[in-house]
């Protein structure tokens, strides 16, 4: 029993081999991945278009397998191509190549500007690449490397997949790849080398065809013909005599405006560093057979200005420092300054001096004492200085922000119409300078509406372009902060002493435009305003005669002098009350007019009612006539309507929005609304004594009376009106107004707008603004500039993939812009995107202006040079025409030739070049040596052995001063080994 038992133990301990191994795992996932994207089968596409590489769509799809714990990422490249039709694949016989191997000895794609570095080493349109997944990990040990390696083998072998697969080994930054490539019957293996150091006898062409044919091992006594493609590439850097034409500008000439770049109400523009810092010119020889070109380490055929075809790319500068982006890089900083005017500037700026600690009844004074207007010379030099004052008060004279020059040269710029005139010049300039000038229709000016900045020609517009260059130029944040000072000041001298603001349009504030620009606006209403009651003020004190016609009287009125007890009333216009509003609405203390003209009782019979004196009458009406008394109806004079800025606009909605919806919030909320629609009906009353809700229904929202033909008791047709079915609704808030207005003219109502308290708002707001609140309310402002600056730039060089980016720009910023507080990040987004404009601009100069285009006589071939130059600008690699011999390659010869030897008369360089053997002799000294040497080797040879089927062989090789790297791809006969 116990020698039954010892076999039956040993059962337990058997090894299952059939349960799967890591790397059959592996290889599995591997198959998994290749079934996935469809890539087994025979593979079929047509022959490769030359130039496809670089003009093609290239696409790639990853997935992410693992070798036990370690990660691999799998990534197929290709090349986007129309399906080819299914016969092509019934044509291909068992004996056709795979098609990776045809494209190892196509010629119509060698040295690719742009692709992927195995696409430039083997010339494959589809290739599969299994890397370590995480940047710092790598494979470096040869048995990893072979197991890798075989891995893949056994993948091709049992899918029958035809597109090849690499194993990416050792350290990612040397992009060394081994793979395999397997068909019927043969298999493609891709072999690297890199070296850090260059052995001597591969720098020369013979070194390399000789380790091409000791690898291919060709059995066959005459070897087959080898196939050379080689390109040389020469490193341009030193740009002797061709200076970067952009000089930085000037800031000492700031004042005297002597650099357009830096003029007031400019933004400045252009690379302050050449932004090409490199020209690389390739030569090649696309097709040389073994014997026709001798390249040793004693002699070298290969002269560049001998080669087929050349093509020259250009290394651009690395975020090349470019003036407006500066420009707008810093202003955009100030954005996220926190500091308060205040505390940039010490103590508060805007105190009065010496009036700190003022006693109280000094400001009540001040209320109730006539102000008379007064009409100084208005020059720079009284409207500046008690801010400068100020600051020099706490911190010493010569530690100002802003010196006198550059203040009164902004402000002056600011405010034309403060240069040492009379004031009666003064106001002819203010009235014109305030926008009656119809604005220009055109797209770049209305861009301000898309942007919601401020038109071009605006106080506003020029302020942020002053505050830009402020920031940059004198002073940074303290610069700003002192400007900023200075402009509130002057705002609040021009509203004390009745100065309209330039640069402004007439009228209500645009709510198209910035918030700031809407209040400067509305402080420009409420100056006018303002100055027409202290006009009409000193009006009634010169016109006091009986039959003197003022107020309403000027305005058309249909009232006489004729009571002397009313000729004070009549002797005032409606704005002429003082700025007091407890004083404007009950300065009438003549309790006989009041009596006499109905307000006593607002409810007076029709008949009383005609008797009233007709009050602020504009004009007749023409058309209409009163229902009643059938006396001719008259258009008031009525209140204007109370401007809004955005923000007042916001406040009031959600004063009404608040008010809820019960019946006595919807009852508030309309008599709320309803301010001025009373004091219109007021005012209609006034200047038509007698008249119905009818009669003002009819001229005021004429759709509310209807109007309809009926046929009286005698016969006639006659016309019959009613008020709509809205206008009888019981309690109806028009019929409510109605019944409480009383016959007040205009010019004797509460006013609808309190000048004095708006203007006080907005300067006080002014005030208030920090430097990063001014930015971002000028932004939009400053992006505006920009724009039209690289517009106007880009006309100039007519790019059109600048264009393209120009509308994208403002289709940008004008979504973003629009809203009240736009992300840091999409504002970034915008500048760096015009940025890179001007930097595209830049280099198109410097190319310019290296190539000589602007100097070249012949039109032809001028225009040869600008479109040349515009390819360099647009495309990776551009081929220059005719090569050395060209328009073009003559003046790259040239830059060659400058770079290389002292510049000489030109004289002597045409006679030094005149002869092939000078010219012979001078090549070596003309080019510098190359800085890169590419050579394919092509050759189909049978492997391996002679009667093994013919297959291409190919090595690619690339030699700089620290690297050398060679790319074989060796196909083999694998059907008898």
């Amino acid at each position: 029993m116990a020698a039954d038992s010892e076999p039956e133990s040993e059962v337990f301990e058997i090894t299952d081999f059939t349960t799967a191994s890591e790397w059959e795992r592996f290889i599995s996932k591997i198959e998994e991945v290749l079934n996935d994207w469809k890539l087994i089968g025979i593979s079929s596409g047509k022959p490769l278009e030359k130039g496809i590489f670089t003009t093609g769509t290239w696409e790639e799809k990853s997935d992410e397998i693992s070798f036990a714990d370690f990660k691999f990422s799998v990534t197929h490249h290709y090349l986007v191509q129309e399906p080819s039709d299914k016969d092509g694949k019934e044509e291909l016989g068992e004996d056709a190549l795979p098609l990776p191997m045809q494209d190892l000895l196509c010629m119509n794609n060698d040295f690719p500007p742009r692709a992927h570095c195995l696409v430039r080493w083997y010339g494959l349109r589809e290739f599969v690449v299994i890397a370590p997944a995480a940047n710092n990990d790598a494979v470096i040990s040869e048995s990893k490397c072979n197991l890798l390696l075989s891995s893949i083998s056994i993948a091709l072998g049992n899918t029958g997949c035809q597109v090849p697969l690499f194993v990416q080994i050792h350290h990612k930054w040397r992009r060394m790849y081994v793979g395999e490539c397997q068909g019927p019957g043969v298999r493609t293996d891709f072999e690297m080398v890199h070296l850090r150091k260059v052995p001597s006898q591969y720098t020369h062409l013979s070194g390399l065809l000789d380790i091409f044919k000791t690898k291919i091992g060709c059995p066959l006594t005459p070897l087959p013909p080898v196939s050379m493609a080689i390109r040389l590439t020469f490193v341009l850097q030193d740009w002797q005599q061709y200076f970067w034409p952009q000089q930085p500008p000037d800031i000492d000439a700031l004042v005297g405006g002597e650099v357009g770049g830096l003029e007031f109400g400019k933004l400045p523009f252009g690379a302050c560093e050449d932004p090409i810092s490199e020209l690389h010119l390739a030569t090649t020889w696309p097709h040389l057979a073994e014997g026709i070109i001798v390249d040793n380490d004693v002699y070298s055929d290969l002269d560049p200005l001998q080669a087929p075809q050349w093509s020259v790319r250009v290394r651009k500068a690395d975020n090349p420092q470019c003036l407006l982006g500066d420009f707008l890089t810093e202003f955009f900083k100030l954005c996220r300054r926190k500091e308060s005017t205040d505390e940039i500037l010490g103590r508060s700026a805007f105190d009065e001096e010496g009036k700190e600690v003022a006693d109280i009844t000094h400001a009540l004074s001040k209320l109730t004492e006539p102000a008379p207007v007064p009409i100084p010379k208005l020059s720079v030099t009284n409207m500046v200085h008690s801010a400068k004052k100020k600051i020099r008060k706490h911190r010493g004279v010569d530690e100002s922000p802003l010196n006198n020059d550059v203040l009164n040269t902004i402000l002056l710029f600011l405010f034309p119409d403060a240069a040492d005139k009379l004031a009666d010049v003064f106001e002819n300039r203010a009235s014109t300078s305030a926008g009656n000038n119809p604005p220009p229709e055109n797209e770049d000016y209305n861009l301000f509406s898309q942007f919601k900045s401020a038109p071009s020609d605006s106080l506003t517009y020029k302020l942020a372009l002053c505050l830009c260059m402020i920031n940059f130029y004198h002073g940074g944040v303290k610069g700003v902060a002192h400007l900023w000072q200075e402009f509130v000041l002057e705002m609040r001298y021009r509203w004390e002493n009745n100065y309209l603001i330039p640069g402004l349009a007439n009228g209500a504030p645009d709510l198209r435009c910035c918030l700031l620009h809407q209040k400067l606006q509305m402080l420009n209403c409420c100056i006018e305003r303002k100055k027409a009651r202290d006009e009409g003020k000193r009006g009634s004190m010169s016109d006091r005669s009986p039959g003197g016609a003022s107020g309403d009287g000027a305005k058309g009125g249909d009232h006489s002098g004729d009571n002397p007890d009313k000729e004070k009333e009549f002797g005032k216009s409606w704005e002429s009350w003082s700025d007091s509003e407890e004083e404007f609405f009950e300065c009438l203390s003549d309790t006989e007019d009041l009596k006499g003209n109905g307000q006593e009782n607002g409810k007076k019979g029709p008949k009383e009612s005609v008797n009233l004196k007709p009050e602020g009458r504009l004009h007749p009406h023409g058309k209409l006539m009163l229902l009643h008394p059938g006396e001719p109806l008259y258009v008031p004079i009525t209140q204007e309507p109370a401007p809004m800025t955005e923000d007042l606009l916001e406040e009031q909605s959600e004063v009404l929005a608040k008010l809820g919806t019960s019946a006595e919030g919807a009852h508030l909320r309309a008599r709320m609304q309803s301010a001025c629609l009373l004091s219109d009906m007021e005012s209609f009353k006034a200047a038509n004594p007698g008249c119905c809700l009818e009669d003002f229904v009819r001229w005021y929202s004429p759709r509310d009376y209807i109007e309809e033909e009926v046929i009286d008791e005698k016969g006639n047709k006659v016309i019959r009106g009613e008020l709509s079915a809205r206008m009888k609704i019981p309690s109806n808030m028009w019929v409510e107004a109605w019944e409480t207005a009383k016959p007040v003219p205009a010019r004797r109502q509460k006013r609808l707008f309190d000048d004095t308290r708006e203007a006080e708002k907005v300067l006080h707001y002014l005030a208030v603004q920090k430097p990063a609140d001014l930015a971002r309310h000028l932004l939009p402002c400053i992006i505006h500039a920009a724009v039209l600056k690289v517009k106007e730039e880009e006309a100039v060089e007519d790019i059109s993939s600048v264009k393209k980016i120009i509308k994208q720009i403002i289709s940008h910023s004008s979504k973003v812009l629009r809203f009240p507080s736009p992300e840091d990040k999409k504002l970034e987004e915008i500048i760096a995107q015009i940025m890179s404009v001007e930097a595209i601009i830049a280099r198109a100069r410097s190319l310019k202006a290296k190539f000589g285009v602007e100097k070249c006589e012949n039109e032809e071939e001028k225009e040869d040079l600008q479109r040349f130059v515009n390819s360099l600008l647009e495309q990776p690699e551009v081929s220059v025409v005719g090569a050395g011999r060209g328009p073009a390659g003559s003046i790259i010869h040239k830059l060659f030739v400058n770079a290389q030897r002292v510049p000489v008369p030109l004289e002597e360089e045409l006679r030094r070049s005149g002869s092939p053997e000078e010219r012979r002799q001078g090549v070596q000294s003309e080019f510098p040596p190359p800085a890169g040497r590419e050579v394919i080797l092509r050759a189909s040879v049978p492997r391996p052995a002679p009667y093994s089927k013919a297959l291409p062989q190919r090595m690619y090789s690339v030699l700089t001063r620290e690297d050398f790297r060679l790319a074989g791809a060796f196909s083999a006969d694998t059907t008898f080994f």
